[in-house]
């Protein structure tokens, strides 16, 4: 995508207001991070879905370097009523990128502030800012010999931060990034420096190692909200195993999925696999191996029997499940007898696995995220559809239960198939829950077909709804919309968002519309897309 050729204002601003701002805020990060123009294209979102996805253009974008840069662009946008948004790298092209949810906000992208603030590897954690993406810190341990793991979610290239507060997950033992943050640094809207938690104190030695501190806890307010702009943030570490074991099991009929899930979360509550396992779904596996042509060149999704013969052909299962089993070989070992024998009572279930070091690395293929270590598979799949590839995903969470995951992937699938497009989805363990993730694979270049993919997904959000499922995030097209579907007591829930909304924030500035929360400013630019 291209810049428009008009300049857009921020909203309710006029040509000489913006113009002023401007000049200020040169004046505080330097002319050359103050971008307009042909400079925004990294600013637009290039998987935006039909039309609409043109609305999500910024006026402006800022490159600030430190958090006295951050506080005096704060100063500036409240002088004049200039609304931002807020990106740690702006990475998350799923649900939107870089772009902003209000139309002429100013994009305020902190991936200048990338230092690697501190690691202990007595207590596993490391301080990062928000433009340390997973490679970085991953290459930054390696670097300096600690014996630490990182977790990565599919794309490395990310921001640690950036995924932590939208609520990313990963792979390995830590795979869940919310739960293991602790501690961060925060810029309020007017300026205020907050440090959560134990960082309240001043000189403290424990910002890192103890969430709470005393009070009330507000590290999880600032996760999916636009209530500060986080500039620091702990998180703990998974300390390097001695070895570790990575585990493939293939399932050859679709409904296998409701076994596999009820044998595999007795085994997540009990411990016996500690990792978030994925399973994943014959065709997103494909996906990443061949485009759709070779094998199928119909209109409308892919028939069973084209599915069947392709994954026969490349030897991939309807269901994949990846785990992996960390510790000493001896306990390695009696684990893995009891996760294989729990699915041997699967029929034709094939059963793959191999035990390294802990210092050895896989090669290639996503399970190496697995094993801590980033990689960039989760683009492959572009390729799928032609042209230029994009994809928005779906994001509904499901109880761990064969039964909600059988009923939730036939309900997307089929959905799916009534627009057209292909089953591309599969799910992560949690304990209690799982991460269903299905992407709508299209090309951009279809424009008949990328607006379709933007009409399934609010399909989907309606169906699930309707059986009492709800996304955990969703793309910028479908925030208002997503939040409008947790509407106990008239959406309750909401109101609260907003009541926080507008104390923190009076004028509105940060992030308007973030997760269907908007500023009173702002509240007539809400629609439920």
């Amino acid at each position: 995508m291209t810049p428009p050729a008009i300049r857009i204002l921020p909203p309710d601003v006029t040509a000489a207001q913006f113009e002023r701002a401007l000049a200020a805020w040169q004046s505080i990060v330097g002319s050359e991070h103050v971008l307009a123009g042909a400079a925004l294209t990294p600013y637009l979102d290039p998987f935006a879905p039909g039309p609409a996805g043109a609305a999500f253009i910024p006026s402006a974008a800022l490159l600030p370097s430190s958090v006295e840069e951050i506080r005096a662009v704060l100063r500036v946008a409240n002088e004049y009523r200039i609304p931002l948004w807020t990106v740690s790298t702006g990475r998350n092209y799923a649900y939107g990128g870089a772009a902003p949810r209000l139309a002429g906000s100013v994009v305020v992208d902190l991936q200048r502030m990338n230092r690697v603030l501190a690691v202990d590897e007595t207590l596993a954690y490391a301080l990062v800012e928000p433009g340390v993406s997973y490679f970085d810190l991953y290459n930054y341990l390696h670097e300096h010999g600690y014996k630490l793991w990182v977790d990565p979610p599919a794309a490395g290239w990310g921001s640690v931060i950036g995924n932590t507060l939208e609520r990313g997950f990963g792979y390995t033992a830590y795979g869940d990034h919310a739960a293991t943050q602790c501690g961060m640094e925060v810029v309020l809207a007017n300026g205020d420096v907050v440090r959560t938690g134990m960082g309240g104190i001043e000189i403290g030695t424990s910002w890192q190692v103890y969430r709470p501190g005393y009070g009330p806890s507000f590290d999880p307010m600032f996760m999916q909200s636009n209530y500060g702009v986080v500039t620091k943030m702990g998180l703990w570490l998974m300390p390097a195993p001695p070895a570790y074991l990575l585990g493939e099991i293939q399932f050859h009929d679709e409904r296998d999925l409701e076994a596999i899930v009820d044998i595999l979360r007795p085994l997540r509550l009990d411990g016996t696999v500690t990792n978030h396992a994925v399973i994943e779904g014959g065709l997103r596996r494909a996906a990443g191996l061949s485009p759709r042509a070779q094998w199928y060149d119909g209109d409308g999704a892919m028939p069973d029997s084209a599915i069947d013969a392709m994954l026969k052909k490349l030897q991939v299962g309807r269901w994949n499940l990846h785990y992996a089993l960390y510790g000493t070989p001896e306990l390695i070992d009696a684990r893995n007898a009891i996760v294989q024998r729990a699915f041997a009572r699967v029929p034709h279930a094939s059963m793959f696995a191999k035990t390294y070091a802990g210092d050895a690395q896989p090669s290639g293929g996503g399970d190496r995220n697995l094993a801590g270590i980033p990689a960039m598979t989760a683009f492959r799949m572009l390729d799928w559809r032609g042209g230029t590839g994009a994809h928005i995903d779906f994001s509904p969470i499901c109880p761990a239960t064969g039964r909600d995951a059988l009923r939730q992937y036939m309900m997307v699938k089929g959905r799916a198939a009534s627009y057209g497009f292909d089953y591309y989805g599969g799910f992560t363990a949690g304990v209690r829950h799982l991460h269903h993730i299905f992407a709508a694979i299209f090309n951009r270049d279809d424009a008949k077909q990328s607006e379709r993919a933007g009409d399934l997904l609010r399909a989907l959000m309606s169906d699930v709804r309707a059986a009492g499922y709800g996304e955990y995030r969703s793309h910028l097209l479908h925030m208002d919309y997503a939040a409008a579907q947790y509407s106990f007591n008239d959406g309750a829930l909401l109101r609260l968002s907003e009541t926080v909304k507008d104390v923190l924030d009076p004028v509105g500035i940060l992030s308007p519309g973030k997760q269907g929360i908007w500023p009173r400013a702002w509240r007539d630019k809400r629609g439920y897309t």
